[in-house]
């Protein structure tokens, strides 16, 4: 029995779930659903990885100056080798479930709880980011102050409405979800368009404003900036749904990943050269301050900031469920603890729904009340929980290309052990440019994995493996 991940999309879900899949050779089996071609897949990338965390990122980057847009690209060419270290990953097992199986198809049990344990903590303090991001663009409205109070009442609205939709069992909301994903494109799309022709080059300031190296400037901008890429294995998470997997699963992965790279550079250029660079820095609604400076007035600044409120919002409800999903899926498999893998009569983890709710909420009103910059202390976490995935999905391909990868031509072997060199090379990178304080509450929150696996692993009465004697 393997679990693997599959997204039901029927004509009033959008939203994605974990589907027990039973197969002697691992792979997933279709059921009667739809299944979705390279487009769709691409779609789902994109769709994934654009949150309302870009929204805040310039600000978030200001701090170094345009040193930090070569970071980005950096980051960009890691999340790309990432990106085809997932397409071999894909190929080899199409039906699998993203970066925990993949570590534990490698590595076994214990590393494929690690990963499972990683992914859920980066999911709920990455929806903690997402919501700090969010209620910056909602004060364009309401809060204008800042007040701290009234921003962790927003947040935590922000939290629990879709946590509430979640666990109602609402199913129709594939409308909204399109509607929300299309919004979030049409700022971000215009910006790195018809913004670039409104550059003054002026507003960018000096090079390296960090105070700091230009090689530890841009490890610690790298390390933010991929806070926007999280979500890239989201086609390898759906194989199970893709046509033809091994092909389109590595083909969306990439083209998914370098349309984000596109939009995310170039509107993160437009933003740095139309908002002037010490108006950036303390700005909570970048894209909204530069489409006012565009057009002048505020109109186009709030429209902006409306697109960003709904989107953070659809992807808010999306992500509370995924949030759930991940440790339903390891409790399926005796890797997490029972009652992650219970539904709730109206078919949903509320169990999951409720607990890492909870996490992301204390997460949000710790930051607001104890860091001075909120979002950036909440996306280093989240990113340093993200990159150990990353990092065993990469190790992952690297072990099977040094052991069974002799079958391949030798041109083809050597690029793809480069390549998984590189996303290897690329996590470490952003591990060391999170900074002290995220990696020590990150290793923390990861190691206190640890006795809940053994409390799992007693519970199954299991103590390592079977010794002939």
């Amino acid at each position: 029995m393997r679990h693997t991940v599959e997204p039901r999309q029927t004509a009033d879900s959008a939203v994605i779930h974990l589907t027990e899949v039973s197969s002697p050779t691992g792979s997933a089996e279709q059921g009667g659903g739809r299944r979705f071609g390279v487009g769709t897949a691409s779609a789902l990338v994109a769709g994934s990885v654009i949150g309302t965390g870009v929204f805040a990122l310039p600000s978030a980057l200001a701090v170094f100056g345009p040193i930090s847009l070569v970071a980005f690209v950096l980051v960009t060419i890691g999340a790309v080798a990432l990106a085809l270290a997932f397409r071999g990953l894909a190929a080899r097992l199409p039906g699998a479930g993203g970066p925990y199986v993949y570590a534990r198809d490698a590595f076994g049990e214990f590393a494929g709880f690690l990963i499972a344990w990683s992914y859920w903590i980066t999911a709920w303090a990455g929806n903690a980011a997402i919501v700090v991001a969010w209620v910056g663009y909602v004060e364009v409205f309401w809060n204008t102050g800042h007040e701290v109070g009234w921003s962790v009442v927003i947040a935590l609205t922000g939290l629990w409405l879709p946590a509430l939709v979640n666990l109602a069992g609402l199913r129709s909301i594939a409308a909204f979800e399109v509607v929300t994903t299309v919004l979030k494109f049409i700022p971000l799309l215009f910006m790195a368009t018809v913004g670039l022709l409104f550059i003054d080059s002026a507003n960018f300031g000096d090079f390296n404003t960090s105070g700091t190296s230009w090689v530890g400037a841009i490890s610690a901008a790298g390390a933010i900036a991929l806070f926007s890429y999280l979500g890239i294995e989201t086609a390898s998470v759906a194989a199970g749904r893709v046509r033809d997997p091994e092909r389109n699963v590595g083909r969306a992965t990439v083209l998914g990943t370098l349309a984000c790279a596109a939009v995310y550079l170039l509107g993160t250029v437009t933003v740095f050269g139309t908002v002037a660079h010490d108006d950036l820095v303390g700005s909570t609604a970048p894209f909204s301050d530069s489409a006012d400076a565009i057009f002048g007035g505020q109109w186009a600044g709030a429209t902006v900031a409306v697109a960003a409120i709904i989107s953070g919002f659809g992807a808010l409800v999306g992500w509370t469920l995924i949030v759930a999903e991940m440790p339903r899926a390891a409790a399926r498999d005796g890797l997490f603890p029972a009652r992650f893998a219970t539904q709730s009569r109206a078919g949903v983890p509320a169990f999951g729904i409720v607990v890492s709710t909870l996490l992301a909420s204390g997460l949000t009103v710790v930051s607001f009340t104890s860091f001075e910059q909120v979002f950036v202390t909440v996306v280093l976490l989240s990113v340093l929980t993200s990159v150990i995935p990353y990092l065993l999905s990469a190790a992952a391909q690297l072990y099977w290309l040094l052991t069974e990868g002799r079958r391949l031509g030798v041109g083809h072997l050597v690029r793809d052990v480069v390549v998984s060199g590189l996303a290897l090379a690329f996590g470490f990178w952003a591990l060391a440019g999170s900074g002290y304080q995220a990696v020590y509450y990150g290793v923390f929150c990861l190691l206190l994995g640890v006795p809940v696996y053994v409390w799992v692993k007693v519970r199954r009465g299991v103590y390592g493996a079977a010794v002939a004697r």
